[in-house]
């Protein structure tokens, strides 16, 4: 599989574009005023417990508490609760946990008021990014990612990814991990550490003890609300999970963010740093990939796909609605086959569009009815390994006897949304244009006011290129018979982008002349 990244930096914005086989599947931004990122560590302080709820809200310092639930407090919660409590106040002086001692878990289905009191302090991660009115939120059990591995304080457990299937390897990774780990740190290790060397492995874990050293550091002797660690920007974060053999290109408009990309690259993956690119040419980097027009084709209530095919992609508060229609598609063959065919495809297509909205939480597909038990296997197998390469969590169910997929996807983030629908350049929306015949006389009477307005000026006019291919055609055109008229020559440009009734005029100087 052939993946591309492609990033467009504008103002204060970065928009980030994964291509696989010349398909977009991921489309991502990042803000500068952007207040939260998954992954960030904070200090923060317990606002409120909510004992029905089983949770409370806490205090991180920004507009929105955030929220954590019993269930995300961890095992070692205790464990954590008392290193906070040790290093604010001086009692413990190295970030290394070999001689700390663990308290003992908490219990798995206890109340959170017997666990948290209010206005403690506790060490938080952000686990999800604030969605509609809901703050961010919250785990305390603490990860820090890296490339290969993620290093989890406060465990010993050491864990292989289960998409590493070989038990040799399984086995070699994990006798080495336990050889070179810190005493009291668990590691996961991810499935991009497969056939890696014990260096580069080290390498990175002393890289993320370092990273916990930042955490320690900024911790000691603070009792105040803080940000202990900012996660990578969301392109080095992309970079860092996805970044394999097959990545073929890298490419971004930006100089700064080329140069910190490669500075990144040379640190992570010095192989390469040769597929990173800097896009210098005049047109739109979007434009230039072929991201702007796949944008317009994906996104939108209709997704339609290259066999005729369509989907229907409906929202609401409880959950995402899917339907598949065959569209106006003839497929030569039994009807049954036919069938399949459109499905494998929606299939497909609705694998891309989960991760390329990212849409999350509870997600019902209506696909066209199959009554072969072996189709509706086949494409259940079909639909899991299209999703294989989706990084959030999912869970997907056979088909109900109603013929429904459900498909439950981990929520992390607000939902992509963008909107397709377009102001008509003609009636701006209002359903009703001035005849298009008076456009031509409008532009005279325009022109005409600013000729007695400025008669020594030099301006031109921009108009829709059919209406600029009138006004020059002919011998002789509209535009000579102005040359007659008034004794001056009015250049006429064409602008696509302007509509078929809009049209501006310009002075020397490019400024438009507004009348």
């Amino acid at each position: 599989m052939e993946k591309e990244l492609i990033i467009n930096a504008a103002d204060s914005k970065t928009e980030i574009a994964l291509i696989e086989n010349s398909k977009l599947v991921e489309l991502h931004h990042e803000e500068e005023s952007t207040q939260f990122s998954v992954g960030d560590v904070y200090l923060g302080r317990i606002k409120k417990l909510m004992p029905n709820l089983n949770a409370a809200f806490v205090d991180i310092g920004e507009n929105k508490d955030a929220f954590l639930h019993y269930t995300d407090l961890g095992p070692k919660m205790s464990t954590s609760l008392k290193f906070v409590d040790f290093v604010s106040k001086k009692k413990w002086n190295t970030h290394l946990l070999d001689r700390f001692r663990f308290e003992p878990d908490i219990i798995k289905n206890d109340k959170i008021e017997k666990v948290l009191s209010r206005r403690q302090m506790v060490l938080v991660q952000i686990l999800k990014e604030p969605i509609s009115t809901k703050g961010p939120r919250l785990s305390c059990e603490l990860t820090i990612p890296g490339r290969f591995l993620i290093l989890t304080p406060f465990s010993n457990t050491v864990a292989i990814s289960k998409k590493i299937t070989q038990t040799e390897e399984r086995n070699r990774l994990k006798t080495l991990i336990e050889s070179i780990k810190p005493k009291n740190f668990g590691i996961i290790v991810r499935t991009a550490a497969e056939g890696k060397k014990v260096s580069d492995l080290h390498e990175e874990l002393s890289f993320m003890i370092n990273k916990w050293e930042q955490i320690f550091k900024k911790l000691y002797n603070n009792d105040k609300i803080t940000k202990l660690l900012s996660e990578v920007d969301k392109t080095s974060g992309l970079i860092r999970d996805l970044l394999n053999d097959s990545f073929s290109k890298i490419v971004v408009n930006d100089q700064q963010i080329h140069d910190q990309i490669s500075t990144y690259l040379h640190s992570i993956a010095p192989k390469s740093v040769n597929i990173l690119g800097l896009h210098k040419k005049g047109k739109r980097i979007f434009d230039e990939y072929g991201v702007t027009k796949q944008i317009k084709t994906s996104f939108g209530k209709t997704a339609t796909m290259t066999s005729g095919a369509y989907l229907v992609i409906e929202h609401t508060e409880a959950m995402h609605v899917i339907d598949v229609n065959s569209g106006h598609k003839v497929i030569n063959g039994s009807q049954s086959s036919a069938i399949l065919a459109v499905n494998i495809d929606a299939a497909n297509e609705i694998a891309r569009q989960l991760r390329l909205r990212d849409i999350g939480g509870l997600i019902i597909i209506d696909f066209i009815d199959m009554k072969s038990p072996d189709d509706r296997k086949n494409l259940l197998a079909v639909m899991r390994d299209a999703m294989s390469n989706d990084r959030a969590q999912h869970t997907i169910l056979p088909l109900s006897k109603f013929g429904l997929m459900q498909i439950t996807r981990q929520r992390v983030r607000p939902e992509v949304k963008i909107n397709t629908d377009e102001k008509c350049p003609a009636c701006q929306g209002t359903g009703k244009i001035n005849a298009s015949i008076l456009v031509v006389d409008q532009i005279k009477r325009d022109l005409n006011t600013i000729i007695h307005s400025r008669p020594s000026s030099k301006f031109y006019v921009k108009t829709h290129e059919f209406v600029a291919s009138h006004l020059k055609h002919g011998f002789p055109s509209i535009q000579m018979n102005w040359l007659k008229e008034y004794f001056k020559w009015v250049p006429v440009k064409a602008d696509p982008e302007l509509g078929i009734l809009e049209y501006r005029f310009f002075d020397e100087n490019n400024d438009e002349i507004r009348l």
